[in-house]
């Protein structure tokens, strides 16, 4: 099975799982480290690909950070990914991420996304059960100085970093996440 297949059937895997119900939050303590060490990594990487993006979300109300984002497709495609949701640089939760998507599309990649929050409002519509993001929001790819140029849609703006993979994609779908607070 090539590489990109692979990607494929284990994003879809994963995407089935996700809709099953699988938890925001890492069960163990040890799966807590691992998830928030790369989030910290996933942060790291993107603020030395561009040195505005560190500006950029110490100026957001919060952010949350999908350090690894599976998705794959070949028609019918999907992602999935697990992260940690931040108000004021202050852990507040965990959330994970789902998409769907139907079109033409053709092969699998990883990637890390980051969801900033303009403000209060955008955070706490982020937070509410079973947030929803349209099709129509459009992500920055992180390159130097993209974080700069970024602009607020309906108080949110999305960065992608592509970490390895290739997906050809015209495809219409959504992202739906959940969202755990710490307890």
């Amino acid at each position: 099975m090539n590489r990109t297949l692979t990607y494929a059937v284990v994003t879809l895997a994963a995407l089935g799982l996700g809709l099953s119900g699988c938890q925001t939050a890492p069960k163990t303590e040890e799966g807590k480290e691992e998830l928030h060490q790369k989030v910290e990594d996933a942060l790291a990487t993107m603020k030395g690909a561009d040195p505005t993006f560190a500006a950029f979300l110490d100026n957001a109300h919060g952010y949350a950070v999908f350090p690894t984002v599976g998705e794959g497709g070949f028609i019918v495609g999907g992602s999935y990914g697990k992260g940690e949701v931040y108000e004021r640089g202050k852990k507040i939760g965990n959330s994970d991420m789902t998409q769907a998507s139907v079109g033409a599309q053709i092969g699998g990649q990883a990637y890390t996304e980051v969801i900033a929050f303009e403000n209060k409002a955008a955070l706490d519509r982020f937070i509410a059960q079973d947030y929803t993001m349209a099709a129509e929001a459009t992500a920055t790819a992180l390159q130097s100085g993209a974080a700069a140029k970024a602009r607020w849609q309906d108080g949110i703006a999305v960065f992608t970093y592509v970490k390895g993979g290739l997906m050809a994609k015209a495809a219409v779908g959504g992202q739906r996440f959940r969202f755990t607070p710490i307890r």
